[in-house]
Order: structure tokens, then sequence, then C-alpha cells
């Protein structure tokens, strides 16, 4: 999603904090809330991910499927997801889920968000 803020004509991107560092670390998975609608933040191979946790399938929810390296897999019907894009990679799901840039700031991780 592309959230920004507009200041002098330039467009600014709006984060918001959704959890500490010390909150996930290297391997975890956490659910956070982002304007109301749960988002499934990743912490893989150094890099912090961040996707809406729910399957467009049949509603599961992918913070707890198994991650493989960048993807997960949807652990109801097994549909894999990719954390880099959101896009469903197999069946039973052929629609993407929305992918958030995320950006550590200090302590704090932040998850852009739209207005």
């Amino acid at each position: 999603m592309n959230a920004e803020i507009r200041k002098g004509g330039i467009a600014m991107p709006r984060y918001i904090a959704v959890a500490q560092r010390s909150d996930l670390p290297e391997g975890a998975v956490r659910t956070v809330e982002v304007d109301g609608r749960p988002v499934a933040l990743f912490h893989v191979g150094g890099a912090l991910y961040a996707i809406d946790d729910t399957c467009p399938h049949m509603g599961g929810s992918l913070s707890e499927g198994e991650v493989v390296g960048d993807e997960v897999t949807c652990p109801w019907h097994a549909a894999r997801f990719s954390l880099r894009t959101g896009e469903a990679l197999s069946p039973p799901a052929d629609e993407a889920v929305a992918c958030y840039k995320v950006r550590a700031e200090g302590d704090a991780i932040e998850i852009e968000v739209a207005d």
C-alpha cells in the first residue's frame, strides 16, 4: 500500500508503530492490528515482512502457517503466499493478500498505512 502525506508538494509516507524489535526476534511471527485489520508481521532471514493475516481462500490465519524462506503456507488448505509481494503462489488461493512496507526505526517496528 502506498500511503502518502503531502508536505510542501512532496509526498511523504505515513508509518505507524506496531511492535518493538524485542517483540519479534529472528524467525518470529506476530499478528498486529493495522487500521482495524489483522496483519501478519514476520521476521525472516533478517528481513521484516507484513501481509494481511487472512487467507483469501477461506479465511485461515497466515500467521499460524509454516514459513519456509520468504513464503508462508496457509494452515487450512496449504495455499502459499510470497512474504515479499503477497502474491498467491499456489491453489486453492487465486488472489494475493495485501503487502505492506515495513521499517525498523530505533526500537520500533513500523508499517506504512494508507490514509
